[in-house]
């Protein structure tokens, strides 16, 4: 198919310049004829002229519009220029004719559009028309239109000349048209191994899981991958051409010999992404350095897990702990409620002495309630999963959560606190303790109620699917987090409540991870925190009594 497309393209070209030439050699005649006399005859020069022309846009027309799979029109239209040429040499005068270099033209182009034995065949045409001419001419069989008479031997000279000519010629040409046709060939396989080696090349880059810049020496950016792209969340236009260093949050250190490894921070949709990025000097042999390669990975995931392993390991210590202090604790912490208690039945207290036990055994309450909450944090837990729908154990949580009294009526018949629910289905099956589930819901409600207590405001509820998760969303509008709160969310003893013992979202981090399940928190200080709890789809096609799973202090079923 290239061989046709590239004999097209010589078709194409032969067709115009043939009507360039013919017009040129028409219009040197004619002047010939006006300024000098000769015996050429108008009438039939014009006619061979017009004949030519004709036959030209004739070939115009089928080179532009018929597909010659077979190879029909370079010989057919060789032969009919050999044709037509020899009429052209006839009527310009024959052996005195000006254009007798028709005919090895005709042989170059023959050799530029046959295989080299056709050429060989053209010459040989050209020979038995242009001599066959000549000797009807000489011998009186058709008029002729010289301006002098030759012998005969000098006119069979001529002929034997032109003869070895034209075989010199298409030796020549057909040799040149050889080697071009094989320097052709071998450009046209070069090149199109070099666009596979471009394609293989680009399609490598692309297929990348990790994102590639590459930038001059300026800085500035060259090329970006697909990944890049997609990390960097812009588009090739928006990234190349400006300077690397404006891609990342971070300030990158200054370009030096020597790569280096580091963190940078991204921001994309409004969120804060962690790329590991590594930049090495891009050396082209010869050349020596032309710019740098910058190679980088999302590590964003990467350092969640670490955080939340380093989480449930301190978690972990502080179970331990908790289990050796409180029961340390709990027993002298008894003795001393037994004993005040005591005194106060056998003695006569005034008021004072009254307040003071009170507080006393007040007190003592409620470091035993802190005591029991501990052991219970750190004691092994075992939870008995089983399929349930998560869609009544939440409404069982929000239905006794309206009970309490921020959400009564106040004077204007509107509770301060107000609940949204938004339940996108009507059911969704998850294999958990329905208990400890509950535990989870009412806890994160309870700190949404009472981080809105004082300026009242709106808790939504929210519950979707999302692959191999449901999504519990709780939304409120408090006062929010500060990011040294978020940090330390989910460790024991972090609560920001009065009165609070900082165990509840400890329990529920426990909770959660022992459902296989994950937790997360979005805040920002004076825009309220949402508590975001993924539980895994339970396959109820296929229903499997689910084990009890028994967790240590602060650890989660794998820890």
């Amino acid at each position: 198919m290239p061989e046709v497309v590239h004999e097209n393209t010589w078709l194409a070209w032969l067709a115009k310049v043939r009507v360039i030439v013919i017009t040129f050699l028409f219009g040197i005649e004619l002047a010939v004829a006006v300024l000098t006399p000769t015996n050429l005859p108008k009438a039939v020069f014009v006619v061979v002229v017009l004949l030519w022309y004709t036959i030209s846009v004739l070939f115009l027309l089928l080179t532009s519009g018929w597909r010659d799979d077979r190879g029909f029109q370079p010989p057919l239209q060789v032969l009919t220029d050999m044709v037509m040429a020899t009429a052209f040499v006839y009527v310009t005068g024959g052996i005195d004719s000006s254009f007798n270099f028709l005919y090895p033209l005709l042989i170059i182009v023959a050799s530029i559009l046959l295989p080299r034995a056709w050429t060989f065949m053209v010459a040989g045409l050209c020979f038995i028309l242009s001599g066959g001419m000549l000797e009807l001419a000489y011998f009186g069989v058709i008029p002729s239109f010289s301006a002098g008479r030759l012998d005969l031997r000098s006119l069979q000279a001529t002929i034997l000349i032109n003869l070895f000519a034209y075989l010199a010629i298409a030796y020549l040409s057909s040799h040149l048209s050889q080697k071009l046709r094989q320097t052709d060939v071998q450009l046209q396989f070069k090149s199109g191994a070099l666009e596979s080696l471009q394609a293989l090349h680009e399609n490598i880059i692309h297929s990348m899981s990790g994102g590639l810049i590459t930038t001059g020496l300026d800085g500035r950016v060259t090329l970006i991958n697909a990944a890049g792209q997609r990390l960097l969340g812009k588009f090739e236009s928006e990234i190349v051409g400006r300077p690397v260093e404006q891609l990342f949050m971070d300030p990158l250190p200054l370009p030096g010999p020597a790569p280096i490894r580091l963190e940078m921070r991204v921001n994309l949709s409004g969120r804060q992404r962690t790329l590991g990025l590594t930049r090495s000097a891009l050396s082209v042999p010869d050349r020596g350095e032309v710019g740098f390669v910058y190679t980088f990975d999302d590590l964003t995931e990467i350092r969640r897990l670490e955080r939340e392993v380093r989480l449930r390991d301190r978690l972990s210590a502080v179970g331990r702990m908790a289990a050796a202090i409180a029961h340390e604790i709990r027993n002298p912490l008894a003795s001393i409620a037994g004993s005040v208690k005591v005194l106060a039945d056998v003695s006569v207290l005034d008021g004072e002495q009254r307040t003071l036990v009170d507080i006393v055994t007040r007190e003592s309450e409620r470091l035993n309630n802190i005591i029991s909450d501990f052991l219970a944090y750190s004691r092994e837990k075992h939870f008995q999963l089983v399929d349930s729908d998560l869609v009544p154990l939440l409404d069982d949580t929000l239905l006794l959560l309206r009970n309490r009294a921020e959400f009564s009526p106040e004077a204007d018949g509107k509770s301060r606190i107000e609940v949204v629910r938004n339940i996108a289905v009507s059911s969704a099956r998850a294999a958990v303790d329905t208990d400890r589930i509950k535990q989870v819901f009412w806890n994160i409600c309870e700190n949404a109620v009472r981080a809105m207590a004082e300026r009242g405001g709106t808790l939504t509820v929210s519950l979707r699917g999302d692959r191999d998760y449901w999504v519990i969303s709780f939304a409120d509008t408090g006062a929010g987090l500060s990011p040294q709160q978020m940090e330390k969310i989910f460790e024991p003893f972090q609560s920001s409540f009065v009165g609070g013992t900082g165990l509840g979202l400890a329990l529920v981090y426990q909770i959660v991870q022992a459902h296989d399940g994950k937790i997360a928190v979005r805040s920002s200080e004076g825009n309220g925190a949402e508590f975001v709890v993924r539980l895994r789809r339970s396959d109820t096609a296929r229903p499997q009594p689910a084990p009890a799973i028994a967790v240590a202090a602060g650890r989660g079923p794998r820890g």
